[in-house]
């Protein structure tokens, strides 16, 4: 089926400006899905029918308030770059987001999680993702020419903002990485797709390797990829490490974002009750 001159153009724009191609594919959808809403082209909605989208949205799917602002972020990549309305664009207006504190694993959580894995690939996986702080895509990517077991690092090619980084490899790590390469001689990719090698796994194995690894556990909490990550962070702050270091390992461009975990890493706050009562009783 041909692609319709809005769509390629948006494509190609998307391209040119070095977004990745998983949000290249997510916008297109998106912009799509909101001219299939109207059954009319996207050229031809504006103000009105992004508002009526925006209530849809909210009230009747009850979306996230991350999906919310991706829909958003695509209508104004839309209306500013491919149809030239920046006065439109910039009056899009997005959710105010919800505080919520990242779910952090204690020691105990984190060693019970790795040893539920089920099997050596999860239990890498999982490994990989905490000791590096790595994004879920950043995991699924990792290629053999990426370990630098002289130098006892890791390197993250192209991590959000299309930017590389390198990050401490842990000897725990190392060994299952060598372990791993034993039973399956990867060539590149280190977890490539088993129906096409040439491609990274799904984002789904993971999901799924660290949900089957939680239950195995006993573990209750809600625990994603994300919170190996979150974890990595705040365990890091509880040891003393730097702010301005732990920004560099986690790739943030701001160091507004990495202080995020400030609000969890409560390992040296103690309440002052017990001094008070001690002290004046």
């Amino acid at each position: 089926m041909p692609m319709s001159p809005l769509r390629q153009r948006m494509q190609q724009l998307l391209h040119t400006r070095n977004y990745s191609p998983r949000t290249e594919s997510v916008y297109l959808a998106m912009v799509a899905q909101f001219a299939a809403f109207f059954r009319r082209s996207p050229d031809a909605l504006g103000p009105d029918e992004i508002l009526l989208y925006q209530l849809h949205l909210r009230d009747e799917r009850h979306v996230s308030y991350a999906y919310f602002n991706q829909v958003m972020s695509a209508l104004r990549f839309f209306y500013c770059e491919v149809l030239g309305r920046e006065a439109m664009a910039s009056r899009i207006a997005f959710m105010r987001r919800e505080r919520h504190l990242p779910v952090v694993l204690s020691a105990e959580e984190l060693v019970a999680l790795l040893n539920g894995a089920e099997s050596l690939r999860d239990r890498l996986l999982l490994t990989i993702t905490y000791s590096a702080g790595l994004r879920l895509g950043e995991t699924c990517r990792l290629t053999v020419g990426d370990i630098d077991s002289a130098r006892m690092l890791l390197r993250i090619r192209q991590g959000k903002g299309h930017k590389d980084r390198y990050v401490p490899l842990a000897p725990l790590t190392l060994e299952l990485l060598r372990a791993w390469w034993r039973s399956t001689r990867p060539s590149e990719l280190l977890f490539p797709s088993p129906k096409d090698l040439s491609r990274p796994i799904n984002h789904s194995t993971v999901q799924r390797a660290t949900r089957i690894a939680a239950e195995r556990a006993g573990l209750t909490k809600h625990i994603s990829p994300r919170t190996l990550r979150h974890s990595f962070a705040t365990h890091l702050m509880e040891q003393g490490t730097s702010m301005r270091m732990i920004q560099v390992m986690l790739g943030h461009s701001h160091l507004r974002t990495t202080e995020t975990y400030t609000h969890v890493s409560l390992d040296q706050a103690r309440s002052p009750l017990d001094r008070v009562t001690r002290d004046h009783c």
